[in-house]
């Protein structure tokens, strides 16, 4: 993987999903929506798990006053960081006003990746 592109068409609007290398690292972009926005950026270090036998991750986050988008960019972090064990940043902001909890769920799904 060095650079890929993931457009999801979800049933109320576009989701987009940008992984580039860098390096050894990987930096991931979501965005979409009606205002794509940066309202978070999560960062995960890869590391050995407390039990010892897998690997987990530790994260640090910084969120825009407001924004919620930590949920899909922490989930997204993670996962590549322990998939890969590699040092991983993901960042931006999907918008769509009055979603319902159903949407929320839509997008959450459509970024597992």
């Amino acid at each position: 993987m060095s650079r890929e592109i993931i457009t999801r068409q979800l049933s109320f609007a576009e989701l987009t999903i940008e992984i580039e290398r860098v390096g050894e690292d990987i930096l991931i972009l979501i965005r979409g929506g009606d205002k794509p926005h940066i309202g978070s950026v999560v960062l995960a270090i890869p590391r050995k798990s407390l039990s010892g036998e897998n690997f987990s991750c530790t994260s640090s986050v910084l969120n825009v006053t407001g924004h919620k988008d930590e949920i899909i960019c922490r989930a997204v972090a993670e996962s590549y960081c322990k998939k890969f064990r590699a040092v991983t940043v993901c960042t931006g902001g999907f918008h769509v006003d009055n979603l319902s909890v159903a949407q929320i769920q839509e997008v959450v799904d459509a970024c597992k990746i």
